[in-house]
């Protein structure tokens, strides 16, 4: 007797070059990992089932994997756009405002958003890392987080732009002891479902000395180190004004480009810098809608893969790309860089769905554990309703259009079903681990609060988007 049986979807096993797609397939579930994989006619004749999903007319597939985020700011979400100096005059004036309490109410409601969107895993990368890691308790989901290391002022959105940052070796040395209590109390929580890696916050934001103390420490727990790399010209421009070079000429100097490194962003990394880093055996986190908004620009992922590199995607934050939904990054992903190539060819439809089901549990070190339908691996799948009208017709002959619907069409509402770790957190796009109305309830109410307190120190901060409201365009 299995615990579950999905039959007569269209098993997308992400196995193999492709999608591996299996016509008329089915998944037996066994526990939290997957029993079998196969078709229908195969798995019903093997296996009886306590739970039966017949997935007639839908796509069943792994889980999609959110290789970046910061769930710590989902209540900025919409207050950040459309403006320069993102980090310092978007977000900066909020920041020294936000109770715990806040962040941690945000982030259930940017999880629970993600998971109605057939997020399964997500690398959340912040502050209070603790607490928000019992909401992925809580709801059920794959999480392999960071608690974020810096070594910062809190009044960094006070500094004149381009002035060199100040550094405070104290406050990185407590981040770093906050993120080392991490992982000796978090690593393989919930039947292994959360995971604990570094989190240096970008190579300008904190020193040298620092850097390679977590180096040293990725080291002895073997686990990666999650880092902003040439995240936009600040960055650069902090790199050189500190040490005489940009950063991935840095961190190869200090020996970070090795296969312990997931670096996020690349944004502003030449041609060479991200061949480099490919070559090197570090892999990459694409965060194509959060850094089209925010910088207007699209990194260097097409190089990076091109150079045998290995890229994941990333929905980076709320106040950012404005959405926690993969299919959203899949089409950004793909529609984007054929705009900078200018060529409809690169970046084709399986290849994104690869880069958030199985290419991106190869980036983050978990590819034993998920990214496709395979046997032995975590039972992480999700079920998409083909018949909405939006991923309607499916063809199958003389090709298929699935995976391209899936990808170009999709916008995260069609996930009726989603499975983590072998147990259903949502059915019939309920979520059935935490009240719904609940976690959006006390979220705006977080906001709001925020809002009220932080919104001199933003009216004054000079940003764009003041100015477009006093001039009554929002």
């Amino acid at each position: 007797m299995t615990d579950i049986l999905i039959k007569n979807g269209f098993v997308i096993t992400m196995e193999g070059s492709g999608a591996g797609v299996i016509e008329k397939g089915a998944v037996a579930v066994k526990g939290s990992v997957i029993e079998d994989v196969g078709p229908t006619d195969e798995l019903e004749k093997k296996y009886r089932a306590h739970r039966v999903f017949d997935a007639e007319g839908k796509a069943v597939m792994p889980g999609l994997i959110d290789a970046h985020i910061h769930t710590s700011l989902a209540l900025l979400r919409g207050i950040a756009q459309d403006t320069n100096n993102w980090l310092q005059k978007g977000i900066g004036p909020f920041k020294p405002h936000f109770t715990k309490d806040e962040i941690v109410k945000g982030s259930m409601m940017n999880i629970l958003e993600g998971i109605k969107a057939g997020t399964t895993t997500f690398c959340d990368y912040d502050n209070p890392m603790t607490e928000i890691a019992e909401n992925y308790l809580r709801i059920g989901a794959r999480a392999r987080i960071a608690s974020m290391i810096n070594e910062l002022p809190p009044d960094l959105h006070k500094l004149e732009i381009g002035e060199l940052y100040p550094f405070d070796a104290s406050c990185g040395e407590n981040m770093l002891m906050e993120n080392i209590k991490l992982i000796e109390e978090w690593h393989g929580r919930g039947n292994g479902r959360i995971t604990c890696v570094f989190g240096p916050q970008g190579p300008d934001m904190l020193s040298r000395e620092l850097l390679l103390e977590i180096k040293h420490l990725a080291e002895k727990y073997d686990t990666k180190i999650y880092l902003h790399v040439a995240q936009g010209d600040r960055e650069i421009d902090q790199m050189i004004k500190r040490y005489g070079k940009r950063s991935v000429e840095f961190l190869d100097e200090i020996g970070y480009l090795n296969e312990r490194l997931v670096a996020i962003h690349l944004t502003e990394a030449t041609k060479e810098e991200a061949q480099l880093m490919a070559k090197r055996g570090a892999s990459m986190v694409h965060c194509p809608g959060s850094i089209g908004i925010i910088d207007g620009l699209v990194p260097p992922v097409l190089e990076f893969l091109d150079a045998g590199g290995t890229a994941a995607l990333g929905s980076d934050q709320a106040p950012g790309n404005n959405c926690s939904n993969m299919f959203n990054e899949m089409k950004f992903a793909a529609i984007l860089n054929k705009v900078k190539m200018g060529d409809p060819t690169v970046m084709p439809a399986w290849k994104v769905m690869r880069m958030a089901t199985i290419e991106g549990a190869k980036a983050i070190g978990l590819e034993n554990e998920i990214g496709s339908l395979r046997p032995g691996k975590k039972a992480d799948i999700i079920i998409v309703n083909m018949s909405e009208p939006g991923l309607c017709p499916v063809i199958t002959r003389p090709v298929r259009n699935i995976v391209p619907n899936l990808v170009y069409s999709a916008r995260g509402h069609e996930v009726e079903t989603v499975i983590i770790d072998g147990n259903i957190v949502m059915e019939n796009r309920k979520v059935l681990t935490v009240n719904e109305k609940e976690v959006i309830y006390r979220a705006q109410k977080a906001a709001e609060g925020l809002a009220l307190r932080a919104g001199e120190d933003f009216v004054n901060s000079g940003t764009k988007t003041v100015e477009m409201m006093e001039k009554g365009y929002l």
